[in-house]
């Protein structure tokens, strides 16, 4: 009976390194695959008999794998050229939902654009997220990323700031101009400049500065622009005129240097805007009239042509008019036991009752880690360790295979005896 038992024993010795052997191809298989978590297999021994009612007395019978745990060790963090290729550094998943199915849990970041505009993994999963309002504020819903048609609505520019350096060797022109397809004659101003400003549809309209001396510390500075709809027929249009006035020593003494004027952009059908015309730091010094610094805070309508994704999570559009839109938030989810997720295939989990319930947040918050864009988390097979654990598994399998058949030998004797 004793020797049946060494039998059955190194059969379950045969089972649980064969199958501790299948855990180990799977690592090594998976070596190169984004994302992906290494397991490793527990073994147990299986519950011993007892002889001749002692307790003192118990031979086991073998062994068992009691447990194919999941190792979530932190992945090497390697660079890419895709801007959606996300990696986690610290516990995190990432929340990726099937289109009228369950949501699933994932490290791996390989994320894309599909053809509806919605940011979906490898599996055509949309990745979800914290949505943004138009101003870039979390709403606090988590639903689905959608890029498709995002665009950056205009801004009517309401302040134009020029600071600039009027030539004090300048002589006193008189000003002279009447509305109509031509601009001012040079013989009426000493120095002018022109910048774009933005009506609240963000069509373009050059505003025009016109300089001219009158006395030896002051300068008018007259304000230019086309009032029409029409290229091929133009109607410029003085929109007014205010004083610059210097002390001796270069500076500026027009208190306060800004004066605000109204365009009509109603031919375009846009709104009338009220512009203010912000000189600070203007002055008048014995060199060349120069522009020193320009700019306005208007700008035209944008279509979107990059994403970008910080450490935060926040997914923003560059649009061609130079904004940057924050669009959405990426979440994070936390399981307090995350080695009892239920494998899913693809580099997906699931939910289990064991892993717990997941902890929603935002990177770098709650612990979920960190987000790191045009990166991707290597798989945290170590082959060098794998290899080992082979060997022993591959060699604990031989020494149960010997057990079997040094039994069967002992059997075999045993019958002979019978003969």
């Amino acid at each position: 009976m004793a020797m049946l038992t060494s039998l059955f024993s190194g059969i379950s010795g045969l089972n649980a390194n064969g199958l501790a052997l299948s855990v180990i191809g799977d690592n090594i298989a998976n070596a190169n695959t984004v994302g992906f978590k290494a397991s490793r297999a527990n073994f147990g021994d299986i519950l011993s008999q007892t002889l001749s009612g002692s307790s003192a007395m118990q031979v086991g019978r073998g062994t068992m794998i009691i447990d194919i745990q999941k190792m979530f060790t932190q992945g090497t963090l390697e660079t890419t050229a895709n801007p959606l290729d996300l990696a986690i550094e610290g516990d995190g998943f990432f929340v990726v939902k099937q289109v009228n199915g369950p949501t699933y849990y994932t490290r791996a970041g390989q994320f894309r654009l599909d053809k509806d505009g919605y940011v979906v993994d490898s599996n055509g999963y949309r990745l979800q997220a914290y949505l943004m309002d138009s101003t870039g504020n979390v709403t606090g819903g988590i639903g689905d990323v959608y890029l498709a048609g995002l665009m950056s609505d205009p801004t009517a520019t309401t302040e134009i700031k020029t600071q600039l350096n009027l030539d004090s060797r300048e002589a006193t022109k008189t000003w002279t101009f009447t509305a109509g397809s031509n601009l001012p004659s040079v013989d009426a101003y000493n120095y002018s400049t022109a910048i774009t400003v933005y009506d609240s549809l963000g069509n373009p309209h050059i505003v025009y500065s016109y300089f001219t001396k009158t006395d030896v510390n002051t300068w008018d500075a007259h304000v230019i622009y086309d009032t029409s709809n029409d290229p091929t027929n133009p109607n410029y249009t003085e929109v007014g005129s205010f004083n610059l006035t210097f002390d001796d020593t270069g500076k500026l003494t027009t208190d306060p240097p800004a004066t605000s004027f109204t365009f009509d952009f109603t031919p375009w059908g846009a709104q009338s805007s009220d512009i203010t015309l912000n000189f600070q730091d203007t002055t008048q010094y014995g060199s060349p009239n120069a522009v020193v610094f320009q700019t306005q805070n208007g700008y035209s309508s944008g279509n979107l042509i990059a994403v970008t994704v910080d450490q935060n999570g926040v997914i923003s559009g560059v649009f061609t008019n130079g904004q940057v839109k924050n669009v959405a938030q990426v979440v994070l989810a936390k399981f307090v036991a995350p080695h009892n997720l239920t494998k899913a295939g693809s580099n997906l989990y699931l939910e289990s009752y064991s892993s717990g319930s997941p902890t929603l947040g935002a990177p770098g918050t709650v612990g979920v880690g960190t987000i790191y864009a045009n990166s991707l988390e290597s798989s945290n097979v170590d082959l060098a360790e794998e290899f080992i654990r082979m060997i022993a598994a591959q060699r604990a399998y031989q020494a149960n295979v010997r057990v079997i058949t040094t039994t069967d030998n002992m059997l075999n004797e045993l019958m002979n005896i019978v003969r």
